[in-house]
């Protein structure tokens, strides 16, 4: 019988310390669903375009599904399970996305939520455009998009403590 070919990772996942075991060749995305059963996290085209598998690994938003996992050893990951800050309250941005009626099927949420808190936290005061940018990695067949930029306005105007108008 061969040598087993997985390998030990080990990496910071939503501020837990995890050690996995996996093939080499295993993508990131495989790892966080399967293994460590992070369900949040999810898999919509599987070639990078559309966003539903975006995580934060060290601070930058990545489709996990190009990620291999190898590549996690010694990082530090947020996945969508890991936004809110405590386990009775959820992120500016996800609260944003219920109050406009942000999400609809629910495939892209996740990565769209992750996608406009990496935005805000980069760049506190987007304008129109910088949001248009910051999203354009994330698809949506549902909403028209238009939802989820009144979010992203309603998440950075509480973060800046101004009424909503």
């Amino acid at each position: 019988m061969p040598d087993d070919p997985r390998v030990d990772i080990r990496f910071r996942v939503n501020q837990r310390d995890v050690t996995v075991r996996v093939h080499p060749m295993a993508r990131l995305l495989d790892v966080l669903r399967q293994d460590l059963h992070l369900t949040g996290t999810k898999e919509g085209c599987g070639e990078g375009e559309c966003g539903a598998c975006s995580i934060v690994i060290d601070g930058q938003l990545a489709n996990s599904c190009l990620l291999p996992a190898l590549q996690a050893e010694g990082t530090s990951i947020t996945t969508i399970e890991g936004l809110a800050p405590g386990d009775d309250e959820l992120h500016a941005v996800q609260q944003a996305f219920i109050t406009h009626g942000g999400a609809q099927c629910g495939i892209c949420t996740p990565g769209m939520v992750l996608a406009a808190a990496t935005l805000l936290e980069r760049c506190p005061n987007p304008t129109e455009e910088d949001i248009r940018v910051g999203l354009a990695g994330n698809l949506c067949r549902c909403t028209g998009y238009m939802r989820i930029f009144e979010a992203v306005i309603q998440a950075q105007r509480q973060a800046r403590a101004e009424p909503p108008r």
